[in-house]
Parts: C-alpha cells; structure tokens; sequence
C-alpha cells in the first residue's frame, strides 16, 4: 500500500482556504500544538453534519474542490485479470442410436468408467445381418459377371500342351466361332493294341510295357494306361482285349509314328499308331479385333492360359459395366456391414457415465420410446476440466498460453485450484459493438470441482517489482499528474495546463496497474508530492496505510 509522506506528519486533515494554502510553515506549529482539540472539534462537526444537514448539502460548496496529496512509492504491483465461467468436463459425448430395434443388452451404470470401444449397447440385428449375406450373395455373382466380361476378351486354352498352331495375326477380324489355334497335349503318346483276352485280363493299369517302334525297332519303356473289360472278337476269330499303353514323349513321336509291344513276354497282336492324348481348336467365343497374340507357337501352355487377345467397343463395354455392377455391388456390401456395426454401440470416448436413460429390452429409434434424437446415455471425460473465459478485445493480447490461472469457486469456499492457459482463440464475437475472444483454461487437478460450477479465475497477466507507482485516480486528462508547485518535478510543469493554485500539471509515463496503484516510468520522483481528487478514492482507500493529507482549493 501507499504509505504517503506529506508536511503534516500527523496525518491531520486539515481545511484551508485558499490563502492559507500557501502558508504551510505558519499552519504547521499551530497545528502540532493543537491537534488534539481540533481532532475532537472535527468529529463533532462530522458526527453533526451527518445528523442534520440535508443529503444535498453533504458535498463541499460550489467552487471548492477536495484534494488528497501523497509521495509516489516504490512497490510491487500485479495486474491481474478476472472473470467467472462455467467448469465443463474436458469432453462431453452423448450416445444415440443410429438403427431402430430392441435393447438387447446395456451392461453398465451411471457412475462407471468406460474405455474407448467398450460395448454399451447392443440391439437385435437380425434382420440386418440377412441383409448382409443378400448383399454379399449379389456381389458374388456380380464378380463372375465381371469375370465373364473380362475372359470374352481372351481365346483361352482349356488344356495344357504346345501351341501347335496359331492361325490369326495382331489386327486381324475374328468372327464368333473361328478357329484360332491349336494346343496340343504331346508330353505322352497313346498306343492302343489288342492283347489276347486269357492274357490280357491279369494285365493292370500302371505296369511296365515294351514299347518298339515300326522302321526303327527302337524300344521305349510305356506304362499301361487302361485294359478294356470286356472281350471282343478279333478279324482272326480270336478273343482280345484293347490295352492302351502310355510312352513319354520326348518330341520325337508323332501320330505318324506306329509301334508294337509287349507286356510281360505277351506280345500284341499287330502295332497301331501313336495317339496323342488331347489336342483342342480354339475358336473365338465373339467378335473383334486381334489386339495381340500372347504366346507365340511351339509354346508350352497350362490350362487356361490365355492364347489371344481380342478387342472391340462392345467387349469393352461390357467390361466397364460388369466393373461398375461390381463395384455398385461392393458398396452395398459395406454399407449393409456398416448398418450392422451400429447395432453394437460401443463408448465413443474414455470417460464416466453421467446418464443412463435407456434400460435393456426398451426399443430405440422410433416415436414409441426413446427417440433418434434423445442420447441413450452420457459420457464426461473427467481426466480433466475446462472453463472458458469471453476476454474483451483490450484485453485479449495480455492473454498468453501457458499462463496459470487461479481458480475458485463459490461452492468450495475458501479453496482455491490451479490451471492453465491452453488456448487463445483468435475467433471473436461482436455484440452490440464489443467483441471478445474465447480463453480455454485446463484444470487437471480438479479435487472437488464439479462440471456445471461457476468458477472466478484470475489470471496474472504482468507484474512489476520496486515500481515507483500512485493511485490510479491520480493519473488524469492523458498521463497528467497534478503535483505541488514546490514538488521537484515541478519543473518540467506543462504551461498549456492550468491548475489550481499551488499545483502545476506534469506529464508522466505509465506501465502496469492494478486495482489501487499504476506504475510511473517516468515524469515522478519519490520526493514529489502527488494531488488528486479526494472523491475519486475509491471507497475501501486506507489511510492509516497511505498517511496524507486532505487539501481544500476554493475555485478548483
């Protein structure tokens, strides 16, 4: 607090008219020897003002003005902001239903603490669930559509073997049905033979035959294939059965080729030539265009290899719709499993719950119990709170943060919580000319606060230690402070300024304040004596801090 230093180290107050203003050494003596007899004089001149006097004559006469004269002191001064606002959890959620059905389970209670993903509800989603397997079922059939459409671009092989023959060439016009190619299976021959049936019948798929060629008489190893079961009657009258003996073929032995064998020391009657063990023609399933051969002849090919390439607008346009139904039919498959997923609710947030409004066999999600609109439950996020401040624009830049915030609370007296400036938002709201600017402050260690509390916080906004500082009322008219005429910066007094007699206006420089005092930079010394207004004092002004004395100025 001020402690104010004036001529009169008693601390009286003293009236003097204005001529008397100007003899402090006279009044002095006088007043030391007698201030005992003119405090008692004064309280019953008080005490009989407040009394009897009208209201309307409480106020000093017209033309007199009433001044407070202190030292500017050094103290420390902090500016302090404070504003009230509503605690809130850090993270409100409310849980509605996105389907209609019936609660089949709501497994919990107001007052327990979920996890993220935790289940809260779950509703019948029967008829959902067939929804998905229709919706899978039409995709299922729309990607062989589109498979279709895709493979009728191609001459495909239905076998494995060597392209013996590739009849068209890149650019050609293909018609439906016109043979393309050839593939042919050779990896093994097939030589068929007639064996005496009495034989023939011990003979078995899998065993070893003696293969000889006709010409060459070269021998090759073959494996019995198939013996027929039934005998026939050969040219010679002669019971036979048909062997068909297999002989790996190394590329040499063709269907021109004929041979003979021998199975076990029996021998065949007669040689036959080679068979191979499939051979297909490709045709062209629709019309087109040859776009490109994919393998060239005398290739070796698996099944369902793709031998030619066709193209043309209605291939090409049945492709892109197949792949549009396709992918038409896909959605629908997400949508109908996301549909499905809304049947489980799960805790959006980590938290606590507040609400519970929907019980287990209620219905959700029509007009007959609890509405789309109406939150099945409540969850807080208490892992903190929040309030919010409307910061005036004046204000606004002095807030930072980071800055910690006090905080109390009328339904906790007498305790005071800490927080933080976590967001300043540069978002303003304009009304009826002002605008302010949202402040987020955070409060982890909450203790007993509740969300839905009205809170002050007060927020530090600067401070200054050893400032050499007055009262705030004293700083008048643009950074003017009257001071005596004898003061020592009454030197630097502004000519264009009149001031009553005895005082001389000065300009100071200013820096922070609080409710009481602002700061001088400078224009004031400690030895200077600072005059102001005794009405401006505010109502809580102490004196017995700030000794000084009161000053009346006939014609202020």
């Amino acid at each position: 607090m001020f402690k104010k230093k004036q001529e009169d180290k008693d601390g009286q107050n003293v009236s003097l008219s204005p001529g008397a203003a100007a003899q402090g050494k006279g009044v002095k003596p006088f007043l030391k020897r007698n201030w005992k007899r003119i405090a008692a004089g004064a309280v019953v001149v008080v005490v009989a003002a407040v009394l009897f006097l009208p209201k309307n004559q409480a106020k000093p006469a017209s033309g007199s003005v009433n001044y407070t004269q202190v030292n500017p002191q050094r103290r420390e001064i902090t500016n302090v902001f404070s504003d009230s606002g509503t605690i809130m959890a850090a993270n409100t959620y409310e849980v509605k239903p996105l389907v209609r059905g019936t609660v089949l389970t709501a497994d919990f209670e107001e007052g327990d603490v979920v996890e993220a993903g935790d289940v809260l509800y779950t509703i019948d989603s029967s008829d959902a669930a067939n929804s998905v397997e229709r919706a899978q079922i039409s995709a299922n059939q729309a990607e062989r559509n589109y498979e279709d459409a895709v493979n009728a671009g191609y001459v495909r092989s239905d076998i494995g073997g060597t392209v013996v023959a590739i009849k068209v060439a890149p650019g050609d016009a293909v018609t439906a049905g016109q043979e393309v190619a050839t593939i042919r299976d050779d990896g093994s021959v097939l030589l068929t033979l007639n064996f005496p049936a009495v034989d023939a019948a011990s003979f078995v798929p899998g065993q070893t035959a003696q293969v000889t060629l006709d010409g060459t008489y070269e021998t090759l190893n073959g494996t019995i294939r198939s013996v027929s079961g039934a005998d026939t009657l050969s040219d010679g009258n002669m019971l036979v059965r048909s062997v068909v003996i297999a002989v790996p073929n190394s590329g040499s032995l063709t269907s021109a080729q004929a041979a003979t064998a021998s199975v076990g020391g029996v021998s065949a009657l007669g040689s036959a030539r080679f068979a191979y063990q499939k051979e297909q023609v490709l045709t062209a399933a629709s019309s087109g265009t040859v776009a490109a051969l994919c393998v060239q002849p005398g290739a070796v090919v698996g099944a369902g290899s793709n031998i030619i390439q066709l193209t043309s607008d209605n291939l090409e346009r049945q492709v892109e719709q197949a792949a549009d139904n396709l992918r038409s039919a896909q959605l629908s498959v997400e949508d109908a499993e996301n549909t499905l997923d809304n049947y489980t609710i799960t805790a959006p947030i980590s938290g606590t719950i507040i609400q519970k409004n929907v019980q287990a066999g209620e219905t959700v999600g029509s007009e007959s119990a609890v509405t789309s609109t109406s939150p099945m439950c409540i969850i807080h996020d208490l892992r903190y709170l929040e309030m919010t401040l409307n910061v005036d624009e004046l204000q606004i830049l002095s807030m930072k943060e980071g800055q910690d915030v006090r905080i109390t609370a009328d339904a906790i007296p007498d305790k005071t919580f800490e927080g933080v400036v976590t967001n300043v938002s540069s978002a303003g709201t304009t009304t009826s000319g002002t605008t302010t600017y949202p402040v987020t402050i955070r409060i982890d260690d909450y203790g007993e606060l509740l969300p839905g509390m009205n809170a002050t916080a007060e927020i530090e906004v600067a401070s200054a230690d050893n400032a050499l500082s007055i009262p705030n009322a004293a700083v008048i008219r643009g950074n003017y402070v009257l001071v005596t005429a004898d003061s020592p910066s009454a030197a630097n007094a502004d000519p264009s300024m009149t001031a009553p007699e005895g005082y001389v206006y000065v300009k100071v420089e200013t820096g922070i304040s609080d409710n009481d005092y602002i700061q001088i930079t400078s224009g004031l010394t400690e030895e200077d004596t600072v005059a102001f207004e005794s009405s401006a004092l505010p109502f809580d002004f102490s004196y017995a801090s700030q000794p000084g004395m009161t000053v009346t100025v006939a014609g202020g």
